[in-house]
């Protein structure tokens, strides 16, 4: 049964948990009506307008995109070679566009993982947490026999989601103290006394912008009459860009990028001398990074004078082989899996995939 845009859309959200992306990342279904049919699906690095061009005239139906197309807000869609522009033609042409970008550089063989894979980084972990959408953890109190329906109530309405897992809490047990005065209907306890009743304090984890649902949901099926429950801002979960590693064997700095040059292409700059044994990689733009890793080495793009030096000033040396080089491996990961997901592939990851050309 032929898919639509809307299913392609869920799977890849699935697959690459695209809710683990950068708070400032437009990932998802950016472009497009999901209730389309999705007959022919392209993989590209992103749109220029020379993928524009090829994704028309292949009467595409669905472009997944590693960089977003509109990735600052804009408020007119008119002709044009600008990014607005292109989102313009693909719509009247009737392509849709689901970006992956940070979610995919954190998922479990993307894009990260695979610039740690393709320059024999091994034994490697995350570092550069990069935090997802605003996000609350609601607390409340309630008697044990009533967590389950209660929980059950409040992940409906969007708490608890955890990366791959829903229904996630945590629950504690303690005591619940109260006075109800003469207007109270108290459910448990009586009026007029001090009452002390065995109860779970239950936190979940929710969306800022499920905190109304949330809320109602706990109000609502809680049986007291005034239920107590508070929702703090939290910082939740985050995904890491980068990884560190090891290599097999110990090198020099200057035969290190030579092997970056030949794994990734492009021209690389290199600052510093050491000895690299362990090696942290970000992919496309990791200088912000510079200071929060300890390795030998940094395999990113885009570093500056600054960082360059930062960097050198701590011990690391700095191997930049350019922003789009540092991401291909990840890109041919994403067509890769694309294809497993939704069967034939159109692969578009080379068309136009890096401004910068050797000289």
């Amino acid at each position: 049964m032929t898919k639509t845009v809307g299913d392609i859309a869920a799977q890849l959200e699935s697959a690459f948990r695209l809710t683990k992306a950068a708070d400032w990342d437009p990932v998802g279904l950016q472009l497009g009506d999901p209730g389309a049919t999705a007959k022919r699906v392209a993989v590209c690095h992103e749109v220029t307008p020379i993928v524009a061009d090829q994704l028309v005239g292949e009467a595409v139906d669905l472009a997944v995109v590693y960089h977003p197309l509109l990735f600052r807000p804009t408020t007119r869609l008119v002709a044009g070679s600008s990014p607005a522009g292109r989102a313009f033609r693909l719509i009247a042409n009737g392509v849709a566009v689901v970006v992956v970008h940070t979610a995919f550089d954190m998922a479990q063989g993307g894009t990260a993982d695979s610039l740690a894979a393709a320059l024999g980084v091994g034994e490697t972990t995350g570092f550069g947490p990069a935090w997802a959408e605003d996000a609350v953890k609601i607390v409340t109190f309630t008697p044990a026999e009533a967590v389950e329906t209660l929980t059950a109530a409040m992940a409906a309405a969007g708490a608890g989601r955890i990366g791959a897992y829903s229904g996630c809490s945590f629950r504690t047990s303690g005591v619940g103290a109260f006075d109800p005065d003469e207007t109270a209907t108290p459910a448990i306890g009586s009026v007029g006394e001090s009452n002390r009743i065995p109860e779970t304090r239950v936190e979940m984890v929710a969306p800022s912008r499920c905190v109304g649902a949330v809320v109602a949901a706990l109000v609502r099926t809680h049986p007291y009459e005034e239920p107590a429950y508070d929702v703090y801002e939290a910082k939740s979960n985050a995904g890491f860009i980068g990884r560190v590693g090891v290599l097999a064997e110990p090198t020099d700095a200057s035969t290190f990028a030579d092997l970056v040059r030949d794994r990734l292409g492009g021209v690389v700059r290199v600052a510093g001398d050491s000895s690299v044994r362990t090696v942290a990689v970000v992919p496309g733009s990791g200088g912000s990074f510079v200071g929060s890793v300890a390795a030998d080495a940094i395999v990113t793009g885009d570093i500056n004078h600054h960082q360059a030096r930062d960097a050198v000033a701590r011990g690391m040396a700095v191997i930049d082989p350019g922003h789009a080089a540092t991401e291909r491996p990840g890109v041919k990961a994403l067509y890769s899996a694309v294809a497993d997901l939704v069967g034939a592939t159109i692969d578009m990851t080379d068309v136009d995939s890096d401004p910068w050309k050797e000289r």
